[in-house]
């Protein structure tokens, strides 16, 4: 059986972290066999790709140096990494994946949604996930969240309009892919995030293997 592949999404300062911490612990709780994955990263090979791409010391990284890098760690993610997993029938939640590349560098960096998409079809073998689930908050907001954080990497340093561009980015990709986005407004309170978030995961879930928790 065809593992099912979840990834979750949202702008800096959506409350992404907060709300994946949420819900691994859920899903410890009530006996579901899943793995969780990050990107970039999630092999040794792609932690180190991703060292380079959010290091605040390579400020005049180009745009399209930054799109083929995550590409490239995504590349390896999924061949050494999720796609055997999946193979096995596992369940794989993914922190972002290529919608990530799409609205990062294609929207908000200007490379061209199409472009970037192509690219990381190649790269993945056009592996997509079943569902994503998209934190939507508005750039300002965002940002006002993570001023409360230690120390900013490299995208998150970047001008207001990037991060405008950005959330814009994901709810014009949520438009074009509205069978498999999962829209979730992240103004609303932690606890009814998670709600909706685990309503939305447990029937996609339910509906795949048939669990009865």
């Amino acid at each position: 059986m065809k593992g099912l592949f979840i990834s979750i999404e949202g702008a800096d300062g959506s409350g992404k972290s907060t709300q994946i911490e949420k819900l691994k612990s859920y899903l410890e709780n009530h006996n579901y066999e899943f793995v969780f994955t990050r990107e970039p990263g999630g092999t040794v090979i792609s932690e180190s790709i991703r060292d380079i791409i959010l290091n605040k010391d390579f400020m005049e990284m180009s745009d399209m140096t930054e799109a083929l890098l995550y590409a490239a760690s995504r590349a390896q993610h999924v061949e050494q990494y999720i796609k055997p997993l999946l193979d096995e029938g596992k369940i794989v939640i993914c922190d972002r994946f290529v919608d990530s590349s799409v609205v990062y560098q294609g929207h908000a960096r200007g490379l061209g949604i199409d472009n970037v998409e192509q690219i990381n079809k190649y790269a993945t073998g056009g592996l997509e996930p079943d569902i994503t689930i998209l934190l939507d908050i508005d750039a300002e907001e965002g940002l006002k969240r993570k001023k409360d954080q230690r120390e900013l990497d490299r995208l998150e340093l970047q001008k207001l309009d990037f991060h405008k561009k950005t959330c814009e980015g994901y709810r014009k990709l949520a438009e074009l892919h509205s069978h498999r986005i999962k829209i979730i407004d992240a103004s609303e309170s932690v606890e009814n995030i998670h709600r909706e978030i685990i309503n939305t995961i447990e029937h996609i879930i339910n509906n795949r293997y048939n669990y009865n928790k």
